[in-house]
């Protein structure tokens, strides 16, 4: 008997162990989002199999078996459309599209305006100029003297609307105009900054950098120092910077294995922050509070409708604190990635917004009062970068140009200004104000009966489209052509700078309708009973499957089903 014990007791001692891993492998797999964003490794593998196809210019305008007569709507449309925009702004176009080959941004935005087998015959008819030499108001200035509605936001910089950031840089240059570049001595202003900082953040302890990617990439070091463990926590679809430490799929080449991409708002997630021993903080942007489990919307990805954003703050707000919750239960680093909310949701940006205290906040963006700058945020422990009992293992971050006092500078006038009444009355009425507008807008679109509306969370907007379609990329073209300027996401993002008036916005009702009548009034968008979103996806699955494997074309051209139009008005 001893003996029998003394054989099987390892042999159970392995199962168990075995057991156990395979538990944890299972629970964590369970706390995947089931979409390709939330399994970062199958995502960048199926990406490279992808093929690359164009359509021709007859595919171009037919990929959804539209008639003939439908087919000859779009033709001209287009082509009026073409004209349009070359005939208004020429030297824009023609200036913008010859730094292709010089600036790698503008060939990878231009390439990635639309979904990519339209991207070739559109780029050879119908080109784009993002070049500007003025702003005022909410509107900036093209080469060719044309003022256009701005949306882009600037990436989320422009919260207070242009003309309040040349006056920030404008003040701030008087403050430090005698000091120059001087870097490494910091300038006497620093110390207001970071006062007002720590009283924003609830935190008692500031860093700067130059970006809000170098802000998160400090962020994550520190909570990796401090807790001695491996593993960030990210929450599927989010975005935090072009670093490929908090960017697992698709875009980074480097193999991330301690990156944890997990659903937001699943409790199979608490589950996973509430067991493992190997996480050292849980990465948040508020943002995704307006498309959980999504990334970004753009339109280079718009295949079809199914495009979805829904914003709750009370489920989110439940949500944030459970997670809070746990992490202050497991000594986990809850980290607030304020790079784009701050200062746009609330005074004290989403933590204020969302009634949540974060142990680390990163801003950017806007706080530099139109300079560049990242921001850490947090307590006096969790900011520290050495250890006083072991001297050489430090938490190395330095950069040049960090505290430039330029850039402290226009950040001190930044910091000031918002603090005025009128800038406070503004934060306290956000909410009803952009409800009450986004309401009527969306009022309009269906007593327009245009198949568009508009999801958004405070200021930031994205269009939904409410009827399938393979088109609805071209709705960024015909804004363009009433004067609105986006950027290269096109409808996906659309940002509001909170000097819009009631005036300025009644004219931006009416150029997002006109618009969207004037493409419907076009043919791009049209009802047909075999046209549903997984029709259209299946459709496009099938081109790749050709496209790859060309031996089967004949066999999938054989059982395809055309598309025939069936109920256009």
């Amino acid at each position: 008997m001893d003996e029998l014990i003394f054989f099987w007791l390892p042999g159970l001692v392995v199962f168990l162990f075995i057991a156990h891993k395979v538990k944890r492998r299972l629970e964590l797999s369970r706390a995947k989002h089931p979409s390709l964003r939330g399994h970062s490794k199958w995502s960048r593998r199926i990406a490279r199999l992808i093929p690359q196809f164009d359509y021709d210019s007859q595919r171009f305008f037919n990929s959804d078996g539209a008639s003939d007569e439908l087919i000859k709507k779009r033709q001209a449309g287009f082509e009026q459309l073409v004209t349009l925009l070359n005939e208004k702004s020429p030297k824009t176009i023609a200036f913008y599209n010859k730094l292709e080959n010089s600036i790698s941004d503008v060939a990878f935005t231009n390439a990635y305006r639309v979904p990519f087998p339209y991207r070739k015959y559109l780029k050879e008819h119908l080109k784009v100029g993002a070049m500007v030499e003025a702003s005022k108001g909410v509107q900036v200035q093209d080469m060719d003297g044309n003022w256009s509605i701005d949306l882009t936001g600037s990436y989320g910089v422009n919260v207070f609307g242009y003309d309040f950031y040349k006056e920030c840089m404008q003040r701030g240059y008087e403050k430090v105009k005698n000091l120059g570049p001087v870097l490494g001595p910091y300038h006497p202003l620093i110390k207001d900054n970071v006062e007002q900082l720590k009283k924003i953040s609830g935190l008692n302890e500031v860093s700067f950098h130059m970006s809000g990617t170098e802000a998160v990439m400090q962020a994550v070091r520190l909570a990796r120092y401090h807790t001695g463990k491996s593993h960030l926590v990210r929450l599927c679809g989010a975005y935090h910077g072009w670093w490929d430490g908090v960017q697992p799929g698709i875009g980074n080449q480097r193999k991330t294995n301690d990156v944890y991409t997990l659903s937001d708002m699943s409790e199979r997630t608490l589950h996973v922050l509430n067991t493992r021993h190997d996480i050292a903080c849980v990465l948040i942007n508020p943002l995704q509070a307006l498309h959980p489990n999504a990334d970004a919307a753009g339109d280079a990805a718009l295949l079809a409708s199914d495009r979805s954003a829904h914003f709750d703050k009370t489920a989110y707000t439940v949500w944030l604190k459970k997670v809070r919750e746990v992490c202050s239960r497991r000594s986990i680093v809850l980290i607030f990635d304020e790079v784009f909310t701050g200062f746009r949701l609330a005074y004290g940006g989403a933590q204020e917004y969302f009634d949540v205290q974060a142990d680390l906040v990163t801003y950017g963006k806007t706080l530099g009062g139109g300079f560049p700058v990242g921001v850490v945020c947090g307590t006096h422990a969790l900011m520290k970068r050495f250890k006083n009992d072991s001297p050489a293992n430090v938490s190395f971050a330095r950069g040049t140009f960090n505290s430039h006092p330029y850039v402290l500078a226009s950040m001190n006038v930044f910091l000031n200004e918002i603090q005025k009444e009128s800038y406070q009355q503004q934060y306290q009425q956000l909410d009803e104000c952009w409800d009450s507008r986004v309401s009527e807008l969306n009022k309009r679109f269906k007593q327009a009966d245009v198949p568009v509306e508009i999801a958004h969370l405070s200021s930031i907007w994205t269009v939904l489209y409410t009827q399938p379609s393979r088109y609805n990329w071209m709705y960024q073209y015909y804004l363009k052509a009433e004067g609105i300027s986006l950027s290269w996401v096109g409808s996906g993002r659309m940002i509001m700078s909170f000097n819009f008036t009631d005036d300025d916005f009644e004219q931006v009702m009416n150029c997002l309708i006109e618009a969207a009548k004037k493409m419907q009034r076009d043919g791009w968008w049209y009802q047909q009973t075999l046209l549903t979103n997984k029709a259209i996806k299946q459709e496009i699955l099938k081109e790749m499957l050709t496209t790859k494997c060309p031996k089967l074309s004949a066999l999938v051209n054989r059982k395809r089903t055309p598309l025939t139009e069936d109920n256009y008005d």
